[in-house]
């Protein structure tokens, strides 16, 4: 008889999951209450990452008549570029739906709720129940929204709303300079739009290795974003065609004008009407309590993702799905929690994984870090985005690699060659004698890793 599971959420944790359910022989049945492919997908990495590419290709192509290549009249087309951007989710979310089907995943339309632990009720057109052996809950986040003086004026927005304005702002201030805010400042000032991010911490992106911040936040300042740290928001006003944001900054108010304020503070687990409560699962500020497993406290209940908070990312909730849905099924499972890259698509982009220099120094661990600027690598020279770094942090005795972060361009590429060494333990020495393509940003790595155990060939010695 084959095993019965039902998952709670169309997402990337939760399509993935659905298909290696059904690849390991289950019966899956999916529940979506909107879109399959859930934020990521719809709202979320595809279609921001969408509009920042062509925000890169912009300008780029104003930058070409310095490499002979001589445009006259570019404009971004913003309506043109918003279809294309829904072009791409729809292929997406319809390829997402094909490999469902192929799968003989059972999708059903609507909102579950727990009714017990064997029993989920869905609220669509109908009303109805279904029950299984497991469930896996997958319902991912939700934008954190603050409330404040102001909040609910039109003009005040969420991530959400941001990637289908009406119109290229003229002004923008964003709230929150972590990785939604900063990409939403790289992808509206390259569009030519007045940019102020105001963060209430001493620096943005705080989980990203510091000397890649100062190269990423000296990009901005110099495409015109203004950054406001260790600053607090206080109120927004209405004023003629304008919103009036108000600002504390080291006991000082001012004021900040801007056609459209954006929200991104965060995003917190959506599981409010789960009814966990009914069933007993445990849960910490909303987000649901899990074992190495990703199994709550109550047996054949899983919990994937970012509903249950311990890392918010795409790629970690496909890898969660399928760690959860082999563990369910008597399956050895397997999921690095110490090694989830993450990426942040500005131009540059910025990816990492493993270690920060920072969190090896808080951690008292002998490190050595080898360094490697892309102003010494060939590929980057030639495309112009020679201003950025390879990093790399290893153990002092063995050399073994303990982080990788890169600033530069395909960052988000390259992270997966870094993922790959330090799953497999690698040591600095073996990253050297991997021979690397050449001409490629990928060299870059190898360079690096020449910089932990001595000095890069293509730099010059003791040189920053």
């Amino acid at each position: 008889m084959k095993n019965k599971i039902i998952i709670i959420g169309g997402g990337p944790g939760g399509y993935v999951a659905a298909i290696r359910a059904a690849q390991l022989g289950a019966e899956v049945h999916l529940v979506e209450g909107d879109k399959i492919g859930g934020t990521c997908l719809n709202v979320g990495c595809i279609p921001t990452k969408a509009l920042l590419h062509t925000a890169e290709l912009y300008q780029r192509v104003l930058k070409g008549p310095t490499i002979g290549l001589d445009v006259e009249g570019v404009r971004v087309n913003w309506p043109v570029l918003l279809k294309h951007k829904e072009k791409v989710v729809t292929r997406l979310v319809q390829g997402v739906q094909g490999l469902l089907k192929a799968n003989k995943v059972t999708v059903h339309k609507g909102y579950a709720s727990l009714k017990d632990k064997h029993t989920v009720k869905i609220e669509g057109s109908t009303t109805k129940t279904i029950s299984a052996d497991k469930i896996i809950i997958s319902t991912g986040s939700v934008p954190v929204h603050l409330r404040f003086p102001g909040s609910q004026l039109p003009g005040v927005i969420d991530s959400t709303a941001g990637l289908s304005l009406a119109e290229i702002p003229s002004s923008l201030i964003i709230i929150g300079g972590g990785v939604i805010g900063t990409e939403f400042a790289a992808l509206y000032s390259s569009l030519g739009t007045k940019v102020t991010v105001v963060e209430m911490l001493p620096e943005i992106l705080p989980p990203v290795d510091g000397q890649l911040i100062q190269v990423i936040k000296k990009e901005l300042i110099d495409q015109g974003v203004t950054f406001l740290t260790e600053t607090k928001m206080t109120e927004v006003k209405e004023e003629k065609a304008e919103l009036a944001v108000k600002v504390v900054k080291d006991q000082k108010e001012q004021e900040l004008r801007g056609q459209y304020v954006l929200v991104a503070v965060g995003r917190k687990p959506n599981t409010a009407k789960l009814d966990l409560e009914k069933v007993g699962i445990n849960t910490n500020k909303g987000a649901i309590v899990v074992d190495e497993n990703f199994a709550t406290n109550v047996p054949g209940i899983y919990a994937i993702g970012d509903c249950n908070a311990l890392t918010m990312l795409a790629h970690a909730a496909s890898a969660q799905g399928v760690a959860a849905v082999e563990h369910s099924l008597g399956h050895k499972a397997h999921y690095n929690n110490k090694l989830i890259p993450y990426c942040i698509y500005t131009n540059p982009e910025i990816a990492g994984v493993g270690l920060t220099e920072e969190q090896a120094r808080e951690q008292g661990i002998a490190y050595e870090v080898g360094v490697f600027p892309l102003a010494g690598n060939g590929k980057s020279v030639i495309e112009g985005c020679e201003k950025g770094l390879v990093k790399i942090i290893a153990d002092k005795k063995y050399k073994e690699i303990l982080g990788v972060h890169i600033i530069g361009p395909r960052a988000t590429d390259l992270i997966g060659e870094a993922t790959v060494a330090m799953t497999l333990e690698a040591t600095a020495e073996e990253i050297i004698a991997a021979v690397h393509p050449h001409p490629t940003i990928s060299e870059a790595m190898m360079e690096a890793a020449h910089a932990v155990t001595g000095n890069a060939i293509h730099w010059p010695p003791g040189a920053k």
